[in-house]
């Protein structure tokens, strides 16, 4: 297996190239780390490789929001320059700047 950087950063605003839903990359997997059950129910005409980055989106759509597990092949850089609506951003990050959320700095005790 290759190894390679990932495309996108933690904080960067991405949206999906084929389903309506953008939000801020939480998370990267080198390469795909959830169930062979999970990968298994993607129809097997639109199921991503496995070898590559997967993203954990903090994602929102015109009517809900949620956390997506999104390979690296789907997402696309979102260059609308709003901010992503999920409750769960301005928790975990600062502000948007060029695409970017700065992540809060935790604190350990």
């Amino acid at each position: 297996m290759i190894d390679r950087e990932a495309r996108f950063r933690i904080g960067q605003v991405v949206r999906h190239r084929v389903h309506p839903f953008r939000g801020v990359v939480l998370d990267v997997d080198p390469t795909f780390s959830s169930s062979e059950e999970w990968w298994l129910a993607i129809p097997e005409a639109v199921r991503p490789r496995k070898d590559q980055p997967y993203y954990h989106v903090l994602a929102e759509n015109a009517t809900t929001h949620y956390l997506a597990y999104v390979s690296e092949q789907n997402l696309l850089p979102d260059e609308s320059g709003d901010p992503v609506r999920h409750p769960e951003v301005s928790r975990l990050f600062g502000a948007l700047h060029d695409g970017l959320y700065a992540p809060r700095r935790h604190h350990s005790h």
